[in-house]
């Protein structure tokens, strides 16, 4: 088409724009228009100007303005869908909520699309596999990327949210408290409770999690790291319905039974691009003035060039304005790092906890650094945050084994030594 022809349409459209009333309209027009004229940036200009829910700013030179998204994304528009997947800890939202920035669309929880209802949201926030995940948004994911946080401040913030939520069992529970997110750090007693009885277990379902994805939904029992049967995995998916006597994995499978791999069917046929991740996030470098723009920048790579998205992205040049309006202005949805009141670190745990993490740790950084991973950047990339967790752990381990770091009672007592000492209830294992 000859410029004269599309600069008049284009000054027609605007036209329409400026007269109309209809958001979903104006903003179904933009994007049409940002497709179909050779000048993205001053059809940008105006979705700037005239969206009611504005994309952000793009000054110039770098600079921009944060502005929230868009929550009613057009149904007509095809985007490239991007899972962010991650063990519950709210690291997940701290890198939604940089996608929202870097487009104007917004992101989707999957408990909202299993009780809501489909929509066309490009990011979809998911826990699944872990047991407070469910796969809700059907086949509308095209790739994953992966939020790894440190296993022990992600056991702190896991907690914290099941307190913000009061410990919901339910989606109308949890929907009814949603405003009390990462507004304060629970007390002390409370988190001491729910350690006592969860971290054990909880620290073996963080490296499930990461095998899930890494493997592309490779089904494996959590305590032996033993591929299993789908009989089995299904059972493991449901801690609350099944013991962990009942489901251990000798009894439903047998240590000495082969067992042919099987993937979850989800990864097969509901992810266009399948469940093994194309790029890791850290959420302790997003946070962090030295490497949060270069983490942010491997959040707004994952989404160039891709179908719809493109159409929307700001700027390359204003990506790290976009990092310090949320991380250091503290714009948009509040995340981990907004909570008053304790520190993590003040969340302690005994020698026998840090000493699981630490195996733990120890058993992923063994297998990705295998031979088998050595060739795929994203097991390197993993690799080298679980190795800077685990020598954080390590140091914490041996302050409280050399009395350096001073606990009180509760803290020097897990689950076993608790036992031995005084019987009683404690948490399965």
């Amino acid at each position: 088409m000859k410029q004269t022809q599309r600069k008049s349409m284009l000054n027609r459209s605007i036209t329409w724009i400026l007269k109309s009333k209809k958001s979903l309209g104006i903003a179904i027009t933009i994007t049409a228009l940002i497709s179909f004229s050779n000048s993205g940036h001053s059809v940008r200009k105006i979705a700037n100007d005239y969206l009611p829910r504005e994309l952000s700013l793009y000054l110039g030179d770098g600079k921009c303005i944060w502005q929230p998204p868009i929550y009613d994304v057009p149904e007509n528009i095809t985007f490239t869908k991007t899972l962010i997947a991650g063990f519950p800890s709210g690291d997940k939202r701290l890198t939604f909520v940089q996608m929202e920035a870097l487009t104007g669309l917004s992101a989707r929880d999957e408990w909202d699309f299993a009780f809501l209802g489909p929509t066309n949201q490009p990011f979809i926030k998911a826990n699944y596999p872990h047991h407070e995940g469910i796969w809700g948004w059907g086949d509308r994911a095209d790739q994953v990327i992966m939020i790894v946080r440190n296993i022990r401040r992600t056991m702190v913030e896991y907690h914290d949210i099941l307190w913000d939520i009061g410990y919901a069992k339910t989606f109308e529970e949890a929907f009814a408290n949603l405003d009390r997110l990462y507004a304060e750090r629970p007390p002390l007693e409370d988190f001491l409770v729910w350690r006592d009885i969860k971290v054990m277990d909880e620290v073996h379902w963080y490296g499930w999690f990461i095998d899930y994805y890494m493997e592309g939904g490779l089904m494996r029992d959590m305590f032996t790291h033993k591929i299993t049967t789908p009989e089995h995995w299904y059972m493991l998916m449901q801690p609350t319905r099944y013991t962990k006597e009942e489901m251990a994995y000798d009894k439903i499978v047998g240590n000495d039974t082969y067992v042919s791999p099987s993937y979850d069917p989800h990864c097969e046929n509901d992810v266009t691009a399948g469940c093994e991740p194309i790029q890791i996030i850290s959420a302790e470098r997003l946070v962090e003035t030295d490497t949060g723009p270069a983490e942010g920048r491997k959040i707004a790579e994952v989404l160039v060039n891709r179908t719809g998205i493109k159409n929307w992205l700001i700027e390359e040049d204003a990506w790290e304005c976009i990092w310090t309006e949320l991380i250091v202005n503290k714009k948009g949805l509040k995340t981990f790092i907004d909570r008053d009141g304790f520190t993590e670190r003040e969340y302690n745990f005994s020698e026998e906890m840090l000493s699981e993490m630490i195996d733990e740790l120890n058993r992923l950084v063994v297998k990705y650094s295998g031979a088998k991973w050595t060739s795929r950047p994203t097991a390197n990339r993993l690799v080298a945050l679980l190795n800077e967790h685990l020598a954080l752990i390590e140091d914490e381990y041996e302050e409280v084994a050399g009395g350096r770091r001073l606990l009180a009672e509760d803290d020097f007592l897990g689950p076993k030594t608790r036992k031995a000492l005084y019987g009683g209830f404690i948490a399965k294992e």
